[in-house]
């Protein structure tokens, strides 16, 4: 039985017409996610998971099954979810307290400006208020990016490759942020990735997927206290497990050697 404030995916099928050929995207997806949860989502490309996540997310309204957020069906977008992209789609014409009071709604002046502070200092970027986009970094933008998802409270935040587009040490630097902001937000948080090491040292959960069309193979828990050592023996037993997922149907020994 759904607990209150899980969400819920029940039989979610997705498909696409093109011409006369239907294309199958997501087939027979059931998950169910524990409020306060941090789930990695990966899979090769084309196989589903950002549509996965659109569906999530209320971009994507054209679908089979159901997809519950405590026990009531999620239609449309809604201010109990949050988005951060790949890029950070920060307005160029705005400072960065202009891009998070952008997205800010049904609050007064007051909770306006109190709110925006408090989101501001969350993602440490005291004192560049009045910074625009092409003044940051590519990290800082992304802070801006979280802050503004987060900034009506969402009950799930969705992260669909928020760290993709960085360096590998801006990389490794944002995990950790988003990883401190989850503990002080304690929402859920939905992660899609194609980094199997930044699945692993983020999710209390792994879902793997298959190709197109996108099933669930595998759900692996992370059991592994936080902050996790990359290179802990559990640690690389759960990547080796991933990878043999993705290539099940390849040489045991190509697995190992990976």
């Amino acid at each position: 039985m759904a607990v209150d404030g899980n969400l819920v995916i029940r039989n979610l099928n997705k498909e696409y017409v093109n011409g006369q050929t239907v294309i199958k995207v997501l087939q027979d997806i059931n998950l169910e996610i524990n409020k306060g949860e941090f789930i990695s989502i990966v899979g090769g490309s084309g196989c589903g998971k950002t549509t996965l996540l659109r569906i999530i997310a209320g971009l994507e309204t054209a679908y089979q099954g159901s997809v519950t957020l405590a026990r009531r069906p999620l239609v449309g977008c809604g201010l109990d979810r949050g988005v951060v992209f790949q890029e950070h789609r920060l307005l160029p014409w705005r400072t960065v307290k202009d891009n998070i009071a952008f997205a800010l709604n049904n609050v007064t002046p007051e909770e306006r400006e109190q709110i925006i502070q408090e989101h501001i200092d969350l993602v440490g970027l005291t004192g560049f208020e009045h910074a625009y986009p092409h003044q940051l970094s590519g990290g800082m933008a992304q802070r801006v990016a979280i802050a503004r998802a987060l900034v009506n409270r969402p009950e799930i935040l969705l992260l669909d490759e928020p760290f993709g587009a960085l360096d590998a040490l801006t990389r490794i630097q944002m995990q950790q942020e988003i990883l401190r902001i989850w503990e002080i937000e304690k929402n859920t948080m939905i992660l899609v990735t194609h980094d199997i090491d930044e699945a692993i040292y983020l999710g209390d959960r792994v879902i793997v997927m298959s190709s197109r069309p996108g099933t669930i193979k595998k759900i692996l828990p992370v059991n592994l206290p936080r902050p996790r050592d990359r290179n802990h023996v559990e640690f690389a037993y759960l990547r080796r497990e991933i990878y043999r997922e993705f290539f099940a149907s390849k040489d045991d020994d190509l697995v190992y050697a990976i």
